[in-house]
């Protein structure tokens, strides 16, 4: 399994719409992506390392896929309208990370 990690470091003076990305963004990246994404979460920080302190991300979002090749299968042929939509809602600069899943638990 591979997981795609976004994260939108808390930045000052930077804008992120909930709204819109979990009203409009997230359902057309899940729409277009289809059957390929497995499970999907979005978080958004409140708090960091101590209690009432900043949290060091916005918001992180993260995509189960079976393989980074089902990713790119999934992903690449609509990566141009995904990409031109952040504008919509963040001008936070997004880390993206890549990670091997070695553990899935739900309790």
């Amino acid at each position: 399994m591979t997981t795609l990690t976004n994260l939108y470091p808390n930045i000052e003076r930077k804008k992120f719409d909930k709204d819109y990305y979990l009203n409009t963004h997230m359902p057309l990246s899940l729409k277009l992506q289809g059957a390929a994404v497995k499970h999907v979460s979005v978080e958004f920080g409140f708090s960091g390392g101590m209690p009432q302190s900043e949290p060091p991300y916005t918001a992180i979002c993260n995509f189960l896929y079976d393989s980074f090749d089902d990713f790119i299968t999934a992903f690449m042929p609509h990566a141009e309208t995904l990409t031109n939509d952040i504008k919509n809602y963040t001008d936070i600069e997004t880390i993206i990370q890549f990670s091997e899943v070695k553990i899935d638990m739900q309790f």
